[in-house]
């Protein structure tokens, strides 16, 4: 197993015992290094997606992958094919005006929750393809459309 393998094992081990203080490490590294994240081996992958908590209406940072389609950037509430959807997710469909910083871009988008042939187009995209079968759920592919552009 390489290091990187070894490193990104060790950050989910991580995760699953304390996700809020992972995910706090994970925004201020990708922060402080224009998008670049050590212990995720430098993926060009990664964004920061900023909506507000559906309940308390505060700002939540979350660190997640993503893909292209054309001038909208696509994220996909997997949670790593939990059994439920994660809470970026709950809180983006309370309040679909988000901010995205992709390396030292930083833009306001609107997150739109996809469904039947465009979510199946876009899905095709997602790198972890088996996370759905895991998952037992429909998980939802949301593209960010940016606003004011």
């Amino acid at each position: 197993m390489s290091s990187t393998e070894d490193q990104r094992r060790r950050v989910a081990d991580e995760y699953r015992a304390n996700p809020i203080e992972v995910n706090r490490r994970i925004v201020e590294e990708y922060r402080s290094n224009g998008g670049k994240v050590g212990q995720l081996g430098g993926s060009s992958r990664l964004l920061l997606l900023t909506t507000l908590g559906a309940r308390s209406g505060l700002p939540r940072t979350a660190p997640m992958m993503y893909a292209s389609d054309r001038d909208r950037l696509v994220v996909f509430a997997s949670d790593a094919g939990a059994p439920h959807h994660p809470a970026w997710y709950h809180n983006l469909v309370a309040h679909p005006q988000v901010t995205v910083e992709v390396g030292s871009d930083r833009f306001d988008a609107t997150a739109v929750v996809t469904t039947g042939d465009d979510r199946e187009r876009l899905w095709r995209l997602f790198p972890f393809p088996e996370h759905q079968e895991k998952a037992q759920r429909e998980i939802p592919v949301i593209p960010l459309e940016r606003r004011g552009s």
